[in-house]
C-alpha cells in the first residue's frame, strides 16, 4: 500500500486479487447528512459487508455508533474472516463518508495496514471495475485470527474533553455543518441542545472533500496553515463520531502529530439536562 490513509481505484484494481487483501464495504443505509447513494444494491466484487451500525457499534449504549470493546471488535472481525496479517481496503457508496470511521476503528485497535478507497464505490464504477449485486444473507467466512491491540491515544471521552477546555493541550475540531456548530439550526437527533463545545474550531466535513474524494494535499495544507492546526494535538468531534473521522483522515494525510476522536461527540455533550 502506498500510504497510511488512502489508495486509488487504480491501485485497488491492480491489487484486488492479491493474497491477504480484504475489501470491506462500510456503506450505511441512512445518514444524518441526508446524502443518498446512487447505487445501494451493488458492491465491489468480493467485498465483505462491515456492518457499522448493527454489528460494529455498541448496541448496549444509549449513544449512537459507540465503539465496541477490543474483545468484541476482535470477535466480530474474526467472524468476517479477518486475520491479523491482512491488508484491508475499506470503502462506502457515497465516495467518502462512513469508510474513514472504519479506518479509525482499526487504527484504534492497533491494525495499521488499512486504507480508505479514495472516491469509494462511485469512483470504482466510473472506471468500470468489477462489481456484483449485494446478496442476502451475507456470506460466512472461515474464522480469522484478528486480535486487537488497543491504542488508547486514538480516542478520548467526555471527561478528557472537559479537561481540555481549560488546559487547551489539544485543539478540538468539530466536523458538523457551520449552522449546527453555531446553533442556528436544530440538531437532527432529539433531546440535544444546539451549539458547540467551548473553544472548538469548525471544519465542516464537506470542506475536506471534493466530488467524493479527499481534497488534494495542497488544499488540505492550506487549511492546516490557515487555522494553525500544526501547533497542537487535535481532537475531532461531530454529531455521533462518523463525519469527524472524515476530517481526521484528511488531516492525517498532511500532518502527523497526535489525533484522537471524541467518540461520544455532540450526541453525548449536547444532551439536554
Amino acid at each position: 500500500m502506498n500510504n497510511t490513509t488512502t489508495v486509488s481505484v487504480k491501485w485497488l484494481s491492480q491489487h484486488i486479487y492479491a493474497p491477504n487483501l480484504i475489501v470491506l464495504d462500510a456503506s450505511l443505509k441512512k445518514n444524518q447528512a441526508n446524502l443518498n447513494p446512487a447505487h445501494s444494491d451493488i458492491q465491489i466484487k468480493g467485498a465483505r459487508f462491515f456492518d457499522l451500525k448493527n454489528v460494529f457499534s455498541n448496541q448496549d449504549s444509549a449513544l449512537p455508533n459507540m465503539m465496541l470493546s477490543a474483545d468484541l471488535f476482535s470477535l466480530e472481525c474474526q467472524r468476517l474472516g479477518i486475520n491479523k496479517e491482512d491488508k484491508i481496503v475499506v470503502y462506502d457508496n457515497l465516495g467518502i463518508y462512513s469508510s474513514p470511521r472504519v479506518w479509525w476503528m482499526f487504527r484504534l485497535m492497533g491494525h495499521e495496514n488499512i486504507v480508505v478507497l479514495n472516491g469509494g464505490l462511485p469512483a470504482w464504477l466510473a472506471v468500470n471495475a468489477p462489481t456484483e449485486p449485494i446478496t442476502k444473507p451475507f456470506s460466512t467466512f472461515k474464522k480469522g485470527n484478528f486480535k486487537a491491540n488497543y491504542q488508547a491515544h486514538w480516542i478520548v471521552n467526555k471527561s478528557q474533553v472537559a479537561t481540555n477546555i481549560d488546559t487547551q493541550k489539544a485543539l478540538l475540531v468539530d466536523a458538523r455543518s457551520r449552522k449546527r456548530f453555531l446553533g442556528k439550526v436544530a440538531e437532527p437527533r432529539e433531546n440535544l441542545r444546539s451549539g458547540h463545545i467551548p473553544k472548538a474550531l469548525n471544519i465542516p466535513f464537506k470542506q475536506v472533500l471534493q466530488d467524493g474524494f479527499l481534497q488534494k494535499k495542497e488544499a488540505l495544507l492550506d487549511l492546516v496553515i490557515a487555522l494553525k492546526l500544526e501547533k497542537k494535538s487535535l481532537i475531532f468531534s461531530c454529531g455521533s463520531g462518523i463525519t469527524a473521522c472524515i476530517v481526521l483522515l484528511a488531516l492525517e494525510t498532511v500532518i502527523d502529530h497526535p489525533k484522537a476522536l471524541y467518540d461520544g461527540s455532540w450526541s453525548e455533550w449536547g444532551i439536554l439536562d
